[in-house]
């Protein structure tokens, strides 16, 4: 991270806040034509700080969302994962419709933990239809297992990345601090502007 670094007070390292800037512009230059060429990012964002923030900014723009863990194999086993998502839509859809209640209480209760489950782990990803072409996420330390996973799919990585990340691992590296909620709220929802102007493009070239 030494050239995202303007200098280093008592062991503290301090970011060169012009480097963050032009890396967040090119980021959100980027993600805005790949959502105008209607491509597909998904935010992820796990830690407490993070979570309440990507899952507002997501829905904002209108992009799936990882806000509670990241599922190993998300991208590297998607078929099986898109058949936890599948099954998520078919018992919310059960409930709603009243199809489960004939069935006992104990069932109702076993079907009702089951959709809690499967809601926290896929909630975000009901309108995910095939793998994405990007992920955007706060804290690639802490994320690793989803950088990874991308970087093996060929899925593109945009991300947060603190003084204690690697890099070279994201495409599109942001450095800054991802601990400090003021922080991750600026970055992410200048994001999810792009995101969302980008879907206005994508919109136009529709009609």
């Amino acid at each position: 991270m030494e050239p995202f670094i303007w200098q280093d007070r008592g062991g503290i390292h301090i970011f060169d806040l012009l480097k963050t800037q032009q890396c967040l512009h090119q980021a959100c230059e980027k993600a805005q034509e790949m959502i105008a060429e209607g491509k597909v990012i998904v935010f992820v964002g796990t830690k407490r700080q993070a979570q309440e923030i990507v899952k507002e900014e997501a829905k904002r723009c209108g992009v799936p969302f990882v806000t509670n863990r990241w599922a190993g194999g998300l991208l590297t086993n998607w078929k099986q994962v898109n058949k936890s998502i599948e099954k998520l839509i078919k018992l919310r859809e059960g409930r709603e419709e009243g199809e489960f209640q004939h069935r006992t209480k104990k069932e109702r209760v076993l079907i009702d933990r089951e959709i809690a489950q499967l809601d926290r782990l896929f909630g975000g990803l009901v309108d995910l239809k095939d793998i994405p072409d990007a992920l955007f996420v706060v804290d690639t330390h802490r994320e690793e297992t989803a950088v990874l996973e991308a970087n093996k799919v060929g899925v593109e990585v945009f991300g947060m990345v603190d003084t204690n990340a690697e890099p070279e691992l994201v495409k599109y590296p942001i450095p800054a601090n991802d601990d400090a909620v003021r922080s991750i709220k600026l970055i992410v929802s200048t994001f999810a502007t792009a995101v969302a102007e980008g879907k206005v493009e994508a919109e136009k070239k529709e009609r």
